[in-house]
């Protein structure tokens, strides 16, 4: 069992260039692959999501990789991007014309922008700079990446499973108070006819009737045989090495179907309590689902 949240990051060079990759991951339903980098090695972003695709099934995960001089090189100057700086010109220029003014723009201001920056623009080809280390340091910072969901996974089972033994008892409690259910409706009944004055013996036929058509009614022990199958399949998936986070949630869509037809049946305000008791702790338990890949 895997968490989707997650860190990793390797740090390497290609030539005078040093290479930063950090991968982080949150929740989502569906895989989210977002990979960052310079628009001059966009050529590499097939790659690196096919790499990362490879690893996970489900989550947003946010791949971020920088190209740099390595300090004390001789690339480690500044470099200016000319082609924004003469975009930023044109558009000044216009701004300029409308106001009746001359735009001003300072030096920080083009290091904000982006204009001068110390990124690396790497002479080489996508498929160079691939095969000169830049998978392999993908594939490490996805290897420590990797290691802190399953290290957060196993955090989230045992949380998971120990919430299971709680609805366990709860089911437990819940099947005792339903069984008492039939038993104080008799009681209530032969009261109400006592207090009409009407004395009926066990054995009287329309009071047999009432209480089996009642019994019947008010049953839950298929929902509590159903639940228990929903318990075991959830503990079975808590050890599945499989990626098991959509499946999980739909064990909990059911458990809280077989809660609240319970509820429905229930005629009673204490089991009826019981079974709110038991939805609160279903929601926490769904909650910690939606971090499971």
């Amino acid at each position: 069992m895997n968490s989707m949240t997650g860190f990793g990051a390797a740090t390497g060079s290609f030539g005078p260039t040093g290479l930063r990759i950090e991968i982080s991951g949150v929740n989502r339903k569906q895989t989210e692959i977002v990979v960052s980098l310079s628009q001059h090695q966009g050529e590499l972003e097939q790659c690196i999501r096919g790499e990362v695709a490879s690893a996970v099934s489900r989550g947003r995960v946010n791949v971020n990789i920088t190209f740099r001089p390595k300090a004390g090189e001789e690339g480690a100057l500044l470099s200016l991007q000319e082609k924004k700086l003469a975009a930023l010109k044109t558009l000044l220029e216009k701004v300029g014309c409308v106001n009746g003014a001359p735009v001003q723009i300072t030096t920080d201001s083009l290091i904000r922008l982006g204009i001068i920056d110390d990124r690396a623009e790497l002479d080489a080809t996508a498929e160079e700079i691939w095969e000169g280390g830049l998978r392999d340091l993908l594939q490490e910072a996805l290897r420590q990446f990797l290691a802190m969901r399953a290290t957060e996974g196993a955090h989230l089972r045992e949380d998971l499973l120990a919430r299971l033994s709680t609805l366990r008892t709860m089911r437990e409690e819940m099947k005792r108070l339903a069984a008492d259910v039939p038993q104080r409706y008799k009681e209530t009944l032969l009261l109400r006819f006592k207090e009409h004055g009407l004395m009926l013996g066990d054995d009287d036929e329309c009071l047999i009737k009432e209480l089996a058509l009642f019994a019947d009614k008010c049953d839950v022990s298929e929902e509590m045989a159903r639940l228990e199958s929903h318990f075991a399949q959830f503990e079975k998936l808590c050890d599945s090495a499989q990626p098991v986070g959509r499946t999980l949630d739909f064990l909990c869509q059911e458990i809280f179907r077989e809660l609240n037809t319970t509820g429905s049946k229930a005629n009673s305000a204490q089991l009826a309590q019981a079974v709110v008791g038991a939805k609160t702790e279903l929601e926490k338990i769904r909650e910690q689902v939606q971090n499971i890949e």
